[in-house]
């Protein structure tokens, strides 16, 4: 990986001080600075950056207590490489004059509540003056009285401040990084009709664009490690497993055929992630500007139809590399997005950057009614899946991480990378079978992966979606993974296709609105695509959209969990979804003022 996209953002913490010296001042810098530490010591400990190391936080040399600190300390935080930051403090300060003015940085106030000095008092204060000046900033309050000596982080202000950074975390990652088009757009599928303007506004990032024939140009031309080539081959043919040609016989791929298919689809992989980030064995080998890559956080391969109706499909390289793991062994998950749809893949850099887990990527596909199911196989749905399930599927690939056989207190989770032991690795691999393509759907061939994932896991399902005149809005649906009887699986995932991923999703009901059930979840997802993120991570989602200036128009979180920033209250307490709508209208995409 390049070294531009080592290299990760860092948190400011801002301890600020009432400024009247002469007693005042004084009597309150062990406190102030003591509650600075001990929120960097909550981020550090609970936080990791995506290659697992912890998060770093820089704390003001001193308390900020007017304006020249609040300068001195901004200056220190630009050095630093510092993109978003927490403010706190016990005791009255003066607002406009403490507070943090980049209009690009992601910035929270945590008040202490407590009665001995009018912290509370100062984060009203301040959070005015952010909503009259039009920097956003999240609040943080906790419900209970705490003692002026009690050092300790309430859970609930934990809760925010580690909700916050998160969020903030994956607005900086992302900012000034590529989405790389492979291709262009795949069978009229409108994610993947690029829309800059959108990447630049709302994400900060740039769109790259390269032709398949690329691809096709660096097989040939052996551009790419061929070393690691032979140590993927080699690799591939000693731990996964092929599965049945669903095929009828007088157009099966014979074994030679088949093996080719394999040589092109590792090739494939190598070549896509080195388009992605970069590989400086290339230019080892002579090949000096494609060692560089594009920069890409994310990518899409568009595949359908004008590559796969004559070559082998991108399902094996969208398995490995969205996966944790490959032939060099653990490792961050690469976004490459099906179809290069791009607002899925955008979707999926969401639920990556929360969660430091590799994401699913799936098609929407059927809303499977309780009555439904009892006709076509005589199975009565039960439990979770009563209210009926939508059946996930990838017609390409979806990874590894997806099968759900990572553990967490033994139960099916998906598990940052530094995480997963070779145990579990190789748990993931005996449920995959990499079968060879529908050559009706892959005429030029390819291998798909096939797996069902196991039941149990609390996923978050999101998606974002471009409206004309509106914008972009995102969509999230949390609920679990469900496992149906062999007999019953077969039969309904026999009607779609048996050679691609199945993920059983049943989304948790609120009664009400899109929630309503589960057919009224199908029928308002908003396109043919969803990205699917381990956990229930929706309050999260909410949060990282605020910053984003992108407006929720769905979603299944309880209102006690949603956070976003103060000034969300001025436009409207009683409709939150509606006031979401305005505060974004009215402030604009983050980077949208910067063109």
């Amino acid at each position: 990986m390049n070294e531009n996209m080592k290299k990760y953002p860092r948190i400011g913490i801002r301890p600020t001080i009432d400024g009247r010296m002469g007693g005042v001042r004084e009597s309150l810098e062990k406190q102030t600075m003591e509650m600075a530490r001990s929120a960097a010591k909550l981020i550090s400990d609970n936080l990791r950056y995506p290659d697992g190391s912890p998060v770093k936080c820089i704390i003001s040399d001193t308390t900020i207590g007017g304006a020249a600190e609040s300068i001195a300390t901004d200056e220190k935080f630009r050095i630093e490489g510092v993109k978003a930051t927490l403010t706190v403090t016990p005791c009255w300060c003066y607002g406009s004059e403490t507070m943090d003015m980049d209009p690009l940085r992601p910035k929270a106030v945590w008040g202490f509540n407590g009665t001995e000095r009018p912290g509370a008092v100062y984060l009203a204060a301040v959070l005015a003056a952010h909503s009259q000046k039009g920097l956003p900033a999240f609040g943080i309050y906790g419900r209970d009285v705490q003692d002026a000596n009690d050092s300790s982080i309430p859970d609930d202000v934990k809760e925010k401040i580690l909700s916050f950074i998160r969020a903030s975390l994956a607005t900086s990652i992302m900012s000034n990084k590529s989405y790389l088009s492979i291709g262009s757009v795949s069978m009229g599928i409108a994610g993947s009709i690029i829309d800059p303007d959108f990447f630049e506004d709302y994400l900060g990032m740039r769109v790259e664009y390269a032709d398949m024939t690329e691809i096709k140009r660096r097989v040939d031309l052996e551009i790419y490690d061929r070393k690691e080539y032979k140590k993927a081959l080699s690799w591939i043919k000693n731990n996964l497993k092929e599965g049945p040609d669903n095929n009828t016989s007088a157009i099966q791929k014979n074994r030679k055929e088949l093996d080719k298919d394999w040589e092109f689809s590792v090739k494939m992989t190598l070549i896509c992630r080195d388009m992605m980030i970069g590989n400086n064995n290339l230019k080892k080998m002579g090949f000096f500007e494609e060692s560089f890559g594009h920069n890409a956080i994310a990518a899409g391969f568009q595949g359908q139809r004008q590559w796969t109706d004559h070559y082998p499909n991108a399902d094996f390289a969208e398995t490995m590399l969205n996966s944790s793991f490959d032939w060099n062994g653990l490792r961050t998950p690469y976004i490459l997005a099906t179809e290069n749809d791009c607002l899925n893949g955008v979707s999926m850099l969401f639920g990556y950057f929360l969660t430091n887990t590799a994401q699913i990527f799936s098609d929407v596909r059927t809303y499977w009614s309780p009555d439904a199911v009892k006709r076509v196989t005589g199975h009565n749905l039960t439990g979770i899946a009563k209210n009926g399930i939508i059946h996930l599927i990838n017609s390409g690939s979806t990874a590894l991480d997806g099968t759900g056989e990572q553990e967490i207190d033994g139960k099916p989770a998906i598990k940052p990378f530094w995480e997963i032991t070779e145990d579990e690795i190789n748990r993931c691999i005996d449920s995959t079978l990499f079968r060879p393509a529908d050559l009706g759907y892959f005429r030029g061939g390819g291998f798909s992966t096939d797996f069902t994932t196991k039941s149990g896991m609390s996923v978050t399902m999101s998606r974002l979606n471009l409206v004309k005149g509106l914008g972009p809005v995102l969509q999230i649906a949390e609920g679990q993974t469900i496992e149906l009887p062999t007999k019953v699986h077969d039969a309904l995932d026999n009607r779609t296709n048996p050679t691609w991923p199945t993920t059983w999703f049943a989304p948790r009901l609120t009664g009400r609105g899109a929630f309503k059930d589960t057919y009224s979840v199908m029928n308002n997802w908003g396109a043919n695509h969803g990205a699917v993120s381990y956990g229930h991570i929706g309050s999260d989602l909410i949060t990282l959209a605020s910053m984003l200036r992108i407006p929720v128009c769905m979603h299944n979180i309880e209102e006690d969990k949603i956070f976003r920033p103060s000034s969300w209250n001025a436009f409207g307490t009683g409709n939150k979804e509606s006031a979401d709508y305005f505060a974004c209208k009215n402030y604009g995409p983050l980077y949208g003022k910067i063109k």
